[in-house]
């Protein structure tokens, strides 16, 4: 015979399983949603990194050539264009203030990218490399390279388009060593290799 204790542990027990049961999957719901396909960096700097990464790709090749550097274009209409793969490292942006990603206008970077024409190793990849102002307020996104002219020399340019603060990290760094190495793996899958 049941009796009245032994129900009320059972009762207790199966409330607690249902609750264990009910956050486990809520938890895995939301680990699914944070890192599913569309999911969208949490931070700040996460987000302008890969709109910063997804502008540059997505644009045409001669808005952010270097040195009049083109990219190999199809000759015909069963060819694909080649694929710009494109690492980022952002220096900052304005208004530094920003919360969202909305709210960001201007910002300011390095950018090296690969034009992965099939079975083009990185070696002798036509590259688009070097500082680059994104002006988010527009729309496309306009792309702004720093290149030296006929007149003034490169480190020149470099401070005229940027805030002495980004110019001054723009003069020392580039990719870290983690967004290379992605940079050239999602290079290698675009380009067949």
């Amino acid at each position: 015979m049941i009796s009245r204790a032994s129900l009320a542990r059972w009762y207790r027990n199966r409330f607690l399983w249902v609750a264990v049961i009910l956050a486990v999957t809520g938890g895995a719901v939301v680990l699914f949603r944070a890192t599913g396909p569309d999911a969208q960096p949490a931070d700040l700097q996460g987000q302008i990194v890969a709109r910063m990464r997804t502008t540059l790709e997505q644009s045409n090749p001669e808005q952010h050539q270097h040195a009049g550097h083109t990219a190999q274009q199809a000759t015909t209409g069963e060819q694909a264009k080649p694929a710009v793969i494109c690492g980022v490292r952002v220096y900052g942006h304005e208004p530094a203030g920003a919360t969202t990603l909305a709210e960001v206008r201007t910002v300011y970077g390095f950018h090296l990218c690969g034009v992965a024409g099939q079975g083009y190793p990185w070696d002798v990849a036509v590259k688009l490399a070097g500082p680059v102002i994104l002006d988010m307020s527009t729309e496309p996104v306009g792309i702004r390279v720093v290149e030296a002219t006929a007149d003034t020399k490169f480190v020149d340019r470099l401070r005229e388009m940027f805030p002495p603060k980004y110019a001054e990290v723009a003069l020392k760094e580039a990719l870290s060593d983690s967004e290379m190495a992605d940079l050239r793996r999602r290079y290698d899958a675009a380009a067949g290799l």
